[in-house]
């Protein structure tokens, strides 16, 4: 059992020992519901990932480390660390390319596609002394393995569980947040999310939509919408409520309630599950592997990655006074595809007409400044995506303020 989150481990064995025994539908039985449950008492999700057991860090275990991705400073990025069990030194590459798809697959979906500068991706090559991990109740390999990987996590078929510890002392601690993913060497079908490391079989053909359901656990705090999870609504995704009682309460997704569905399925309302949860589509990859993430769960996944790396690097040269006519960069962070965080310089508050071509820069050598007076120089980077409807965590996270002095 991983520790530090029993609660965690507690909702999810409910959920997989209820999807067990559960008649599910033909088209979720196909589509391949997860297995792996929403790991998550309410007052264990807000301790981060990463934190659990951060004594042991200074331990750092031995492996090559490789940075595959680096978009940016590491303090100013949230770095996804992945780790192999159960890989012999003649197995590494067979690890690289098994983490390779399972990052590639992470950046197909939004919306981490359109996110994806705001990550930097590590691996860490840990060499294990045999071969693949425990597959079944014996745990015959348990503890052979560097990160100690196994099937049967608390007698659970498909729950596949790491000692956090263990990756926790192998990743390091980071300049920045990080998370941690573990690939285990095998094909079995399974995984686990919402811990302090994020698992998933790296052999197992579903491993890219695996990793795109986890992830959206872990990263986003989401819950399980399919109908045999457990009746916990305290996620962003999950409610008690149906959509006439959000509209009336103004809680939950009810700023979504009516808007189209991102994959074409329909629109947000309040989809009442098996288990007598209302979820806010009728389908969608916390319900089915392979779908999309519904927009509450966007934002829900985009809110969290605010809360850990802000809209722009540290700009250049740094704000607050300056001298001379320098060339100011604000240095949002980019997105990917055409949209991009909207820059607005201002000079004593008032909106620069026009705005400089390229917006994340400005020549101050087209400013005229009086000799003798002093003006400020403001950029406000926002980020003004209609995948967040909450305008009050826009601008205290979305938007930042730099701002530089200038003397005539």
């Amino acid at each position: 059992m991983p520790p530090g989150n029993p609660g965690r481990l507690v909702r999810s064995l409910a959920a997989l020992v209820l999807l067990s025994t559960a008649v599910l539908p033909a088209a979720l039985e196909l589509a391949g519901p997860s297995p792996f449950g929403s790991i998550g008492a309410p007052a264990d999700r807000a301790v981060p990932p990463h934190s659990v057991q951060r004594a042991d860090l200074h331990a750092v275990g031995v492996a090559p480390t490789v940075d595959i991705r680096r978009t940016g400073d590491p303090a100013d990025r949230i770095t996804l660390v992945l780790l192999g069990d159960g890989y012999t030194a003649d197995q590494q590459d067979l690890f690289r390319q098994e983490a390779d798809r399972a990052w590639r697959s992470l950046m197909e979906i939004e919306p981490f596609r359109s996110y994806q500068g705001f990550f930097n991706i590590r691996r860490v090559e840990v060499v294990s002394p045999v071969s693949g991990i425990s597959e079944d109740e014996s745990h015959d390999q348990k503890g052979a393995t560097p990160l100690g990987m196994h099937f049967w996590c608390d007698g659970t078929a498909r729950l596949l569980c790491a000692d956090e510890a263990a990756a926790a002392r192998y990743a390091g601690e980071g300049e920045g947040p990080q998370y941690l993913i573990a690939l285990a060497n095998s094909t079995e079908y399974g995984g686990a999310g919402g811990t302090g490391v994020t698992t998933l079989a790296g052999g197992s053909p579903d491993a890219g939509r695996i990793i795109q359901h986890e992830i959206g656990h872990t990263v986003g705090d989401l819950g399980d919408e399919y109908d045999s999870a457990p009746d916990d609504a305290d996620y962003p995704n999950l409610a008690l409520e149906n959509a006439d009682e959000m509209r009336r309460k103004q809680v939950k997704w009810w700023r979504w309630l009516g808007a189209q569905s991102p994959d074409g399925g329909g629109t947000v309302g309040a989809y009442r599950s098996a288990n007598g949860i209302y979820r806010p589509t009728p389908d969608s990859v916390m319900r089915t592997l392979g779908g999309t993430y519904n927009l509450p769960s966007r934002e829900a996944i985009i809110e969290q990655i605010y809360r850990r790396v802000g809209p722009t690097d540290s700009p250049l040269p740094p704000a607050g006074e300056v001298t001379g006519r320098p060339l100011l960069q604000a240095r949002p962070l980019p997105l990917a595809g055409s949209r991009q965080l909207q820059v607005d310089w201002r000079v004593d508050g008032v909106p620069l007409d026009p705005q400089p071509a390229d917006r994340g820069s400005l020549d101050t050598a087209r400013l005229t400044v009086e000799p003798g007076r002093t003006v400020t120089v403001s950029a406000v980077v926002r980020d003004t995506t209609d995948w967040v409807r909450d305008e009050g965590f826009r601008d205290r996270y979305m938007t930042r303020t730099v701002s530089w002095t200038l003397r005539g």
